[in-house]
């Protein structure tokens, strides 16, 4: 199963990225154990919303430019297929972080994180995008695939 967030996010988020003005740059490249700390408790976050049905939290931890775009309804839309698959994937937090590419910060200014859990019954793989939000990396992107 793959969950892309709708094409229409993807696009929607690209739009976002290329009107919003962003630092670029104005905070480090986070280490290995942060990057492992924001992908982590991203994922934790975004499955409590599926599980809950209710995407406040969420909405509280992406970045302002994404909160803005995506109340909460909206982004409960965009993971419409997860909630009501009942997707489960709680298990990221007692596994292994295994990057599928070197982090990096583009020329927009959004660190790109691209990897995957060895959970089972299926492997988690994610890709999400930071940007610089009120002093912090905040969630801009995200890619699920559980297969």
């Amino acid at each position: 199963m793959r969950y892309w967030a709708h094409q229409g996010l993807a696009a929607a988020v690209a739009a976002l990225l290329a009107t919003c003005p962003i630092e670029a740059f104005a905070l480090d490249m986070p280490g290995p154990a942060a990057q492992e700390v924001l992908v982590k408790s991203i994922l934790v976050t975004l499955n409590d919303a599926v599980a809950a049905d209710n995407f406040t939290i969420l909405h509280a931890k992406i970045s302002k430019p994404f909160r803005e775009q995506f109340p909460p309804e909206k982004l409960r839309a965009v993971f419409k297929d997860l909630v009501e698959k009942h997707a489960v994937f709680d298990a990221v937090v007692a596994q292994k972080l295994i990057p599928d590419e070197d982090a990096r910060i583009d020329e927009q200014g959004v660190l790109k994180l691209k990897g995957r859990f060895q959970t089972a019954p299926k492997q988690v793989k994610y890709q999400l995008g930071f940007i610089e939000s009120e002093g912090t990396w905040k969630l801009s992107g995200v890619s699920i695939d559980i297969e």
